[in-house]
Formats: C-alpha cells, sequence, structure tokens
C-alpha cells in the first residue's frame, strides 16, 4: 500500500479529471472576465463575479479532494487544483479596484 506522504502515487486519469476541472473553471472565470469588460466596467458587482467563480471552483476542489480521501484515492491531486484556483482568485481580488 503507498501512503499519500511518500508522493509514489501515480493515478494519471484523477490529474486529467482535476486539470480539466481547473481549465473548465478558468474558462468560465474568463467568460464572466470578458462580459465584465463588454457590459460595465465601472460595476463592482459584475467584477467580483470572477473572484467568486474562481472561490466556487476552489471550494468545489477541496470538497472533490475529501471525497477522494475518503475513498483512499490520489487526494492531493485535488487539493492541489484547489489551491491553484485559490491562488487564481486572490489574483483577481484586485480587479474592481482598476
Amino acid at each position: 500500500m503507498t501512503n499519500d506522504v511518500e508522493k509514489r502515487w501515480n493515478d494519471p486519469r484523477a490529474f486529467h479529471t482535476a486539470g480539466r476541472y481547473v481549465g473548465g473553471v478558468v474558462v468560465l472565470a474568463g467568460l464572466w472576465l470578458v462580459l465584465y469588460l463588454l457590459i460595465d466596467p465601472s460595476s463592482i458587482l459584475w467584477g467580483m463575479g470572477v473572484t467568486a467563480i474562481l472561490l466556487g471552483g476552489g471550494i468545489g476542489a477541496f470538497v472533490q479532494a475529501y471525497r477522494v480521501y475518503t475513498r483512499g484515492g490520489t487526494w492531493p491531486v485535488w487539493q492541489g487544483a484547489g489551491w491553484i484556483l485559490f491562488a487564481l482568485m486572490l489574483a483577481t481580488m484586485g480587479l474592481v479596484a482598476v
């Protein structure tokens, strides 16, 4: 049995699934950003939508990490996806201040 701390696990399917999830959330946030810039760049609500989408995606990735953990799967992949989305969320928090 492989321990999670050893980092010898290999699950390409989980990696690809998490990658597609992150990609989908980023594309959705990007589409929201385009709408924000086209409709009303001065609106705080539209600007915070990008941050909210990335926050929701990060929380969803952490929930999935917990679900995979309880099943004994390779949960660190999903945890990494959550941290990537949270980092992007932090990067977009200043979007409405511009």
